[in-house]
């Protein structure tokens, strides 16, 4: 059990790591020298960099992102799941709990980065990626459809993602039956998103939330 719980912790520091990549900041100073921090909202993620650096650099954010939560989800959906003694941790599907571990690792990475101060992003992106390779390609998807519907809709991409994070939870239940504590940990990476947005869902309740315009011209 010591072994195993100890794989668990490991795999999560990883995933965590992984997270932490500030991919942001770093195109933001490499290639367009600014810091995005301070354009904007000062986000980190994808819908801030669209702002601030236009649709190239706004795409290599997300990207760059996903694919970090891509790798976390590897780890956790591919990799650790044949080291890890499901029978010693008294659970059912290895496979289940590494890929909740790997989603909240890479998820608190993203939003409390180590290199920022544990500061960060809202976790949509990472989180997507990782979700593909964790839960499968079909809830996945299904997040990635609310989130879309959502922003077409209302042109907040803050309520989006929270929406996204919203439907996590149930899909959660679904992909996850028989394995509580796999719920459970879809659950708090949900809300851990959603928490990421309470400067959002309260200027979006006063009305003050800026809406996604795609006719900024690329710097």
């Amino acid at each position: 059990m010591a072994a195993s719980l100890g794989l668990i912790a490991l795999l999560f520091a990883c995933a965590f790591l992984l997270g932490s990549i500030p991919w942001g900041v770093i195109i933001s100073r490499v290639a367009y020298k600014k810091d995005i921090r301070n354009v904007g909202s000062g986000n980190i993620g994808a819908a801030n960099a669209l702002r601030a650096m236009g649709k190239r650099g706004g795409a290599s954010v997300f990207l760059l992102d996903m694919g970090k939560g891509v790798l976390a989800g590897l780890l956790g959906g591919v990799i650790w799941p044949r080291w890890v003694d499901a029978a010693s941790l008294g659970i059912a599907d290895a496979r289940a709990l590494c890929g909740a571990v790997a989603l909240v690792g890479c998820v608190w990475g993203h939003i409390f980065s180590p290199w920022l101060k544990f500061k960060g992003g809202k976790g949509i992106s990472v989180a997507f990626g990782c979700l593909f390779c964790t839960i499968g390609p079909i809830p996945a998807l299904i997040e990635l459809a609310v989130f879309i519907v959502m922003v077409a809709l209302t042109r907040y991409v803050s309520l989006g993602s929270v929406m996204a994070a919203v439907a996590l939870m149930p899909l959660s239940f679904f992909v996850y039956q028989g394995s509580p504590a796999s719920i459970a940990l879809c659950c708090i990476a949900a809300l851990t998103v959603i928490w990421a947005h309470r400067g959002n869902i309260s200027r979006i309740a006063h009305g003050e939330e800026r809406r996604l315009s795609f006719k900024k011209k690329e710097e």
